[in-house]
């Protein structure tokens, strides 16, 4: 038995999609613990492309459960549509799926705060789904979960209760308040997806706990990247859930000493979405020639995402917030070509030298990065080991896993899952 948690390094889009789908393969369960359908895993198997929100990346492993945790947030029509996909692919058909009855749901008058927030402030950059309204309605006790989709007359008066809360902010934001026309529909669709989601229910807490007394080996598969979570990340610019290790305990319903391990995932370089400090970001021509070559555009949203230098010191805090036994490097293969790769290695401020980021975003403004450069390589897509890589892409890993302070487990060549060099078994 051995129980993993696979978690972002960075500010999501690390590429944990593939990273999942990989360990999945040892897996006998793989569990989703926070976030919702804000999250975007793009996995590719064979030149296919199959594009996740909610469901586990586990999901290409037919037999493997895929669990989706209490600590989520579920919008049941992104589910059911997902869950339909999967199923037009062969996936899914023989009741793989366990959808938490304590998990959150996002109805619309949810992704209508959202959206007016995001156009009456300056925008934190979320994808407008009403995820962060959802925890803030869990936090104020006045949620609306998966259990209450069985019970009419409770839901009814859930968004009742909201939306008579919520209307005074809505016309703040300038928007229109949902009319009682308006709640009667959302509360029909509500429990009618509920009875679509009925088979798939049941108390997840207990389902991992008992898969754990078992001996399975049950994989952990976080959502977006350790520096945005809630309470450690680049505050405000974070997400509404917690992000790191540790929140897979919370998000589940087990406790920290089940874990064995914590992986981490990087890409070789940086990217953000949205606002927020990004002090190794590229501008003009070099940003926009490394989000082309890594495809660096949101796979929920769409959005072209920001790149940059691969920023060590923000590594070494997520490596450090989650309590990394190993990292998986990916997108090695997308500076290919380069003559030259740089990662910022340190920062000064205030005449000191800082070895991880600052968590004020006042000095995260003011702190000056400090470089250091590697020679460039040229293709890699066909290595299958590390030592078949070029020696200037080896001696950049080589510099990585000694300034992160812990050991690769693997290093991603390209997209497919078979572009992979395993280096340690996580199990």
């Amino acid at each position: 038995m051995s129980v993993v948690i696979v978690v972002g390094a960075q500010w999501g889009d690390e590429g944990k999609g593939k990273v999942v789908d990989i360990l999945a393969e040892k897996a006998e369960a793989v569990v989703r613990y926070g976030g919702g359908a804000n999250a975007g895993h793009t996995l590719v198997i064979g030149g296919r492309k199959l594009v996740t929100h909610l469901i586990p990346s586990g999901v290409l492993h037919p037999g493997k459960a895929c669990v989706l945790g209490d600590g989520m947030v579920v919008d049941p029509q992104t589910l059911l549509e997902e869950i339909a996909a999967c199923q037009d692919r062969g996936l899914l058909a023989g009741g793989e799926l366990k959808v938490g009855e304590g998990a959150h749901v996002i109805l619309p008058y949810h992704r209508l705060v959202e959206g007016l927030r995001e156009e009456q402030r300056k925008a934190i950059g979320t994808t407008r789904r009403g995820i962060g309204p959802a925890y803030e309605a869990k936090v104020a006790r006045r949620g609306v979960r998966i259990r209450d989709l069985f019970r009419p007359a409770r839901l009814r008066e859930l968004v009742t209760q909201n939306v008579d809360e919520l209307s005074p902010l809505i016309l703040h934001l300038g928007g229109t308040p949902p009319t009682a026309s308006d709640q009667a529909t959302w509360v029909d669709e509500a429990l009618a997806a509920g009875e679509r989601l009925r088979p798939f229910v049941c108390d997840t807490s207990r389902w991992v706990h008992d898969a754990i007394v078992a001996g399975k080996h049950v994989l952990f598969e976080g959502a977006q990247g350790g520096l945005l979570d809630i309470d450690h990340g680049t505050y405000p610019y974070v997400t509404s859930s917690s992000t790191i290790a540790a929140g897979a305990c919370q998000g589940v319903g087990i406790g920290p000493s089940k874990i064995d391990k914590v992986i981490g995932i990087t890409k070789a370089y940086a990217t953000r979405v949205g606002g927020g400090p990004f002090p190794t970001e590229l501008h003009g021509d070099a940003g926009e020639n490394l989000r082309k070559a890594g495809g660096e555009y949101g796979a929920t949203t769409g959005r072209p995402r920001r790149c940059g230098w691969l920023d060590l010191p923000a590594l070494r805090l997520g490596v450090r917030l989650s309590g990394m036994d190993g990292l998986a490097l990916t997108k090695l293969d997308v500076l290919g070509g380069l003559p030259e790769v740089s990662a910022c290695v340190a920062y000064k401020l205030d005449g000191r030298e800082l070895d991880e980021l600052p968590q004020d975003p006042d000095d995260v403004a003011r702190a000056e990065p400090v470089y250091a450069s590697w020679p460039g390589w040229g293709p890699i897509g066909d290595a299958r080991t590390i030592d078949a890589l070029p020696d200037p892409a080896r001696r950049y890993i080589d510099a990585i896993e000694r300034l992160a302070g812990v050991p690769f487990t693997m290093v991603s060549v390209g997209a497919d899952r078979a572009e992979t060099i395993l280096l340690r078994d996580a199990f």
